[in-house]
């Protein structure tokens, strides 16, 4: 789904790795009004593949990817803040990307799009911001990707934001997650449709895309859920196909469906993009340590939250992450939430995550 808004970046965007794009476009929606002031807005990054459409709102009644977090009354009260939400650049939901047109060919960008970074996702993000009249943050959200593109925000302009709210996310990628995204990436490449980025486009790679989706799901819940969700429950006997290594449970027809869904939804390269970008950010990149990384960071407050089944963006990392923000002259919260739903509780376990969020938003910092 595309957003309903749009900023054009004019001139040259410089990335920050080499390359750079002519005037590219960055996708987005908003809620809620600027106040008087202009300090009520929150900039809400998102994780690796949702589009900008969030909440529904009556431009676009269609439920959004945290429709139970954004909204009049909810956590992120639209009745409150202005709530921003960008696409990521890279991303195929109206940003642009590797599946957009590259004004200098008139075909598709493909793998001629340069090397992505989150700063690069931050950078873009922020001059939507300001083209909307904002100087100051009162908080910036960032969930899984989002939070590491929240954390580069910071860091490329300190004191842009007041308050900080990680969700399942992390200063820098483990080995664990690396390898991870790297079969998924390997998957893609391997299928002979991806033809070296080179595919048509609507075509392309949709056996490694499906495949990659799969493992993305398996990691991105918990062991314990497919266990209560699922069991050992076989499929209905109306579905069985008669080939010996087809599907016989019930969650693998769950996973089929899902990563059905989505290679229908998502562009390859882009997928190739983001994830990739997920890998190179580092914190420490930016003063030697982590610690070095945040250490002039202007903010008055933090709430970082991880889930205890998480281990794609493992809990103590979360933790690590609050302990590298502790300063004198900030707030910083830190919640280990008990949830089953690992990583993606942040989407789904919304009643034990909206009332930590609701709090920290509702309560200033001294309140």
């Amino acid at each position: 789904m595309t957003a309903r808004k749009t900023l054009t970046l004019e001139g040259q965007f410089v990335l920050h790795r080499g390359g750079r794009l002519h005037a590219p476009v960055i996708a987005y929606e908003t809620w809620g009004r600027l106040d008087r002031r202009r300090d009520n807005a929150v900039l809400v990054f998102t994780g690796m593949s949702p589009s900008a459409h969030a909440a529904s709102s009556p431009e676009d009644p269609a439920p959004g990817w945290w429709e139970e977090m954004i909204g009049p009354g909810k956590p992120i009260d639209t009745q409150r803040y202005f709530v921003i939400c960008v696409n990521s650049l890279g991303s195929c939901f109206g940003s642009t990307g590797p599946a957009s047109i590259n004004p200098e060919t008139g075909q598709p960008f493909r793998l001629d799009f340069p090397v992505l970074s989150l700063e690069d996702v931050a950078e873009a993000a922020w001059q939507v911001v300001r083209s909307l009249g904002v100087r100051r943050l009162h908080t910036v959200v960032g969930p899984s990707m989002g939070g590491m593109s929240a954390l580069a925000l910071l860091i490329r302009h300190p004191g842009c934001s007041r308050g900080l709210l990680s969700i399942s996310s992390a200063a820098r990628a483990e080995p664990f997650a690396i390898a991870l995204r790297s079969l998924q990436r390997e998957m893609v490449r391997q299928d002979p449709e991806w033809k070296g980025g080179s595919y048509a486009p609507g075509r392309g790679p949709l056996r490694g895309m499906r495949m990659a989706r799969k493992l993305g799901m398996i990691t991105y819940r918990s062991a314990e859920e497919w266990r209560q969700r699922f069991g050992r429950e076989r499929i209905a006997a109306e579905r069985v196909t008669g080939d010996a290594f087809d599907m016989d449970f019930e969650v693998e027809s769950y996973l089929e469906s899902h990563a059905v869904k989505f290679t229908g939804e998502f562009d390859a390269n882009c997928y190739l993009y983001l994830s990739r970008a997920m890998d190179l950010f580092d914190v420490a990149d930016h003063g030697g340590s982590v610690a070095a990384g945040l250490a002039g960071l202007q903010l008055e407050r933090a709430l970082v939250i991880g889930m205890d089944t998480d281990f794609l963006f493992p809990v103590h990392q979360q933790r690590e992450l609050a302990d590298a923000l502790a300063a004198p002259e900030r707030t910083v919260e830190f919640l280990a939430l008990p949830s089953i739903q690992g990583h993606d509780a942040f989407l789904v376990d919304m009643d034990r995550l909206r009332p930590p969020v609701a709090r920290f938003l509702q309560t200033e910092r001294g309140g």
